[in-house]
């Protein structure tokens, strides 16, 4: 995918048009302009070689560029998504032109036996299993909570937190020490969101899933930690908002603008290596400088 610089990045804030997709997951193919998934500058230096990686909503936005940097690194990988075959081919190919395997894995990450098979054909297809990242999620807009239905309450925990104890559960078995699992959790944890109310809670809850499970699993030798992006051009932004709303989406951040994520991957390559070795139970914030508690 593109390879862009910051200067690039401010561009594309200003030049962005509006646009709206109607169904979530979006489609990155689809975004004007596209994400930036590769930093310029960045040089693999072999932190990940050897290793396998998992990678929930990898096919595109952040998971995508974490896929590429993991397989820059060294990593072969597998990618789970929805149903998002295009996206979902063109990250495999990406990985593959850095010299490494990808395996598409199309499914429902909200059920249980879905994340099983996942696991299992991921292990099957790469021979192992040492990295988990939990990325897959969605967000809904409400005015109120009185407007939040149950059926997407339930919908926006089971793809968001539900997901994560089945995959951990699947995964575990297959893990050993030196493995490390990373979830993606989300700035309105520490802000709180009024129109995402369901979302913020379900990123709350993450964070707390993280602590206690990087507890119980660090006797194990297995690090759990956490990344907390702020607003990143992602498909889910044109799958959420109205076109207009689209336009500026990120200008609220002390930066300005919207990060990438390209400026986001850089930190579950950090949280997957050895260079965080005495990290577990935390939680990062490429947030564009919001300075949030933790």
């Amino acid at each position: 995918m593109a390879t862009e610089s910051t200067s690039d990045y401010d561009r594309q804030q200003a030049e962005r048009p509006a646009q709206n997709q109607p169904r979530q997951p979006g489609i990155e193919a689809e975004m004007e302009p596209r994400p930036a998934s590769v930093p310029d500058h960045y040089v693999g230096s072999g932190k990940l070689e050897g290793k396998t990686a998992l990678i929930t909503g990898g096919d595109s936005g952040i998971g995508r560029a974490v896929a590429v940097l993991f397989a820059r690194e060294g990593a072969d990988v597998s990618i789970v998504y929805l149903d998002e075959h295009q996206d979902a081919a063109e990250t495999a190919h990406m990985v593959e032109q850095e010299g490494r395997r990808c395996v598409p894995l199309a499914c429902d990450v909200g059920e249980e036996e879905h994340c099983q098979t996942a696991v299992q054909r991921s292990v099957d297809g790469l021979g192992r299993l040492d990295i988990l990242v939990n990325h897959a999620g969605e967000q809904h807009p409400r005015d109120s909570i009185a407007d939040v239905s149950a059926h997407q309450l339930e919908r926006t925990f089971k793809t968001n937190v539900f997901a994560m104890f089945h995959l951990v559960k699947a995964a575990l078995p297959h893990l050993s020490e030196g493995s490390a699992i990373i979830n993606t959790t989300s700035v309105t944890a520490y802000q709180g969101n009024p129109t995402f109310i369901d979302y913020t809670a379900s990123n709350g809850a993450i964070v707390a899933f993280t602590r206690a499970l990087s507890n119980e699993l660090m006797v194990r030798g297995i690090r759990v930690n956490a990344v907390a992006p702020g607003p990143v051009w992602t498909p889910l932004i044109p799958a959420t908002f109205p076109a207009g709303a689209v336009e500026d989406f990120g200008a609220q951040a002390p930066m300005g603008r919207t990060g990438q994520p390209a400026e986001i991957a850089p930190s579950y390559v950090f949280l997957a290596s050895e260079d965080s070795s005495y990290m577990s139970g935390q939680v990062l914030h490429p947030n564009g400088g919001s300075i949030v508690g933790s």
